[in-house]
């Protein structure tokens, strides 16, 4: 057992090193100083919204994003079939701004995702020289979009995403929140992204700001058109065209309730959490069996265990404590209050990952805006 601790002790030793040193790496949008003559005379930028039965956020969100100091846009909002009256709300905001651009897509074309036929849809009205795909229910502060072209240009990029605050509205979704940051944090490493040298990709559905010739070079949404975690896989394609990629962190600029409740939670990562393991059982396994040795396990050991051993895991947990410091408490305000539970949301991410994998077996694919996809359509 004392070897086991050991190896804990390093293995979390090395996650806690590695982030504090990459998290260096990962620029903050609210340190960018805006430049004036970019807000004159910047490029047209195209912000393409896919919106699904979103009433309740999408005008608040909108608002937002007209208010910019950055005044160079067009917006081209894609109603998604929706049956709540966001049609509505968009034919009536589309009267008071003559920058906006609204598509009513009646049916969803064969061989496609909802979300990603809709932002396809938008890029082919679109106009800009740059292009801003972002979901429905993001808020914006004024500046936002003005520093980050800023920082866009600055850095010679061909894609920027940033990384918003992420809230929800009761407890146990900021925890559940938190521990999917940090699970995030040390798993994909997200500042390895800023590495031209290296093969690892970031793309957050929140902002994913590109180059329209760095998204055209790499075939658009229709390389991606059955893929779930499409913001993933829309960065993965840019850096594997050898493009540069940047993730910045937006804490104070970009803001969106991730899900109302943790139950909202559970469904929302069924859609995805599979494709993320890329459809193999045998990475479900891995990613639970790896979930519970590494982050659950030490606690039951310390209270297992006695002499050297007990003292190696309470070491293992007050390094995982501070690479959960350098990640999710990082990427999400606050996060650090959420450690008291972390055991409990270990547990809950368990279940989120077998009860996707189990839900999508048993269905025999995903219900991602209320459309049904079959699971050998999205594995190809």
């Amino acid at each position: 057992m004392l070897y086991l601790a050991i190896f804990t002790l390093l293995f979390w030793f090395t996650v806690w090193l590695d982030a504090k040193l990459g998290m260096r790496k990962i620029a903050k949008l609210e340190k960018v100083q805006e430049d004036v003559d970019i807000n004159k005379d910047g490029p047209l930028l195209s912000i393409i919204v896919a919106a699904k039965d979103e009433k309740e956020r999408i005008e608040a969100s909108l608002l937002t994003q007209f208010n910019q100091t950055y005044s160079n846009i067009e917006w081209i909002v894609v109603n998604d079939r929706s049956i709540d009256g966001t049609g509505d709300i968009l034919d009536q905001l589309v009267q008071t701004e003559s920058r906006m651009k609204v598509i009513h897509v009646k049916q969803l074309k064969e061989g496609w995702l909802g979300k990603n036929h809709a932002l396809y849809e938008g890029f082919l009205q679109s106009n800009g020289e740059y292009l801003l795909f972002t979901d429905a229910d993001i808020l914006f502060q004024k500046d936002t979009i003005s520093k980050a072209i800023t920082y866009f240009q600055l850095k010679g990029l061909d894609h920027l995403t940033l990384a918003p605050n992420l809230k929800g509205s009761s407890f146990w979704t900021n925890a559940f929140v938190s521990f999917f940051l940090f699970g995030f944090g040390f798993f994909k490493r997200p500042w390895k992204a800023n590495d031209p040298e290296s093969k690892s990709a970031i793309g957050i559905g929140a902002f994913n700001l590109l180059s329209k010739t760095a998204y055209v070079g790499i075939g658009t949404h229709k390389r991606i058109k059955m893929r779930p975690d499409d913001d993933l896989m829309l960065g993965r394609q840019i850096k594997q065209a050898g493009k540069k990629q940047n993730l910045a962190l937006a804490l104070d600029h970009l803001q969106v309730e991730w899900y109302p409740d943790l139950r909202s939670a559970l469904v929302g990562l069924e859609k995805n959490t599979f494709a993320g393991l890329f459809y193999s059982y045998f990475m479900v396994l891995f990613a639970i069996s790896g979930l519970f040795l590494s982050q659950l396990f030490p606690f039951i050991a310390l209270f297992a265990t006695t002499g050297a051993a007990q003292l190696t895991f309470a070491l293992s947990i007050l390094m995982l404590f501070l690479a959960y410091n350098e990640t999710a408490n990082k990427m999400a305000k606050g996060a650090n209050f959420y450690l008291l539970v972390l055991p409990v949301t270990v547990l809950l991410f368990i279940y989120s990952i077998a009860r996707a994998t189990i839900l999508t077996f048993y269905r025999g694919g995903i219900i991602w805006r209320g459309t049904f996809y079959h699971l050998k359509q999205l594995k190809k």
